[in-house]
């Protein structure tokens, strides 16, 4: 059983797979403010409903960004406690690609990615970039995106979806990568940032850690 965890956007989500990756059962909400303190809950209550425990579970596969910087830092900091404690493969996935498989009709994923930015992956796979709200053409803003909802009301996104189905499409992409033998290293997994945290204008590059 593969569990999914999926937190780079308000809108947030959990999800419960077979080995194959097809989803058992999954819960998606909006947490605007203290992202991340519903995952962990909505996790367990989705294998109670399934009469399941942690230690069913067989791999942890999480959303691994670009996005939220809280929400990053916490879903994966869950995810790798969950991976650590049960002794478990982990395999992170790019959340935009994630969002992109949830909802098929989307030609394109956004993120915020600070105030009047964000980050964006077309289905040509050129990205995720960086951009400015100002560089989203009228027409792009009428066609089928997949956003956050906060930011589609920012961006007046007339078609936008929100990634609600993330997590399980992070279970179902995790699950190939684990059937070709595939997983990432504990110690050395980090969130995608693409640019630094807001209010810092560089960021050094040294070692993140984690455990």
């Amino acid at each position: 059983m593969i569990v999914a965890l999926e937190a780079a956007s308000a809108d947030q989500s959990v999800a419960v797979a077979d080995p194959a990756g097809r989803a058992l059962a999954q819960a998606s909400w909006t947490a605007p403010r203290g992202q991340g303190g519903e995952i962990l809950p909505r996790l367990l209550a989705l294998l109670t409903d399934r009469g399941a425990a942690l230690t069913d579970v067989t791999a942890v596969a999480v959303g691994v960004g670009p996005g939220s910087f809280t929400g990053l830092r916490v879903s994966l900091a869950l995810a790798k406690g969950l991976a650590m404690g049960l002794d478990r493969p982990i395999v992170g996935i790019p959340s935009l690609q994630a969002w992109l498989v949830a909802a098929p009709d989307a030609s394109v994923a956004l993120a915020r990615a600070g105030a009047a930015e964000v980050y964006a992956l077309g289905r040509d796979g050129a990205g995720p970039q960086v951009l400015p709200f100002a560089a989203i053409s009228d027409e792009a803003r009428k066609a089928t995106i997949v956003a956050p909802s906060e930011l589609a009301a920012a961006l007046t996104l007339g078609h936008a979806t929100p990634p609600t189905g993330a997590a399980a499409a992070v279970a179902a992409l995790a699950a190939k990568r684990l059937a070709a033998g595939g997983s990432d290293d504990l110690a050395t997994l980090e969130p995608v940032y693409l640019r630094p945290p807001r209010g810092l204008a560089e960021m050094a590059e040294q070692p993140v850690t984690w455990l």
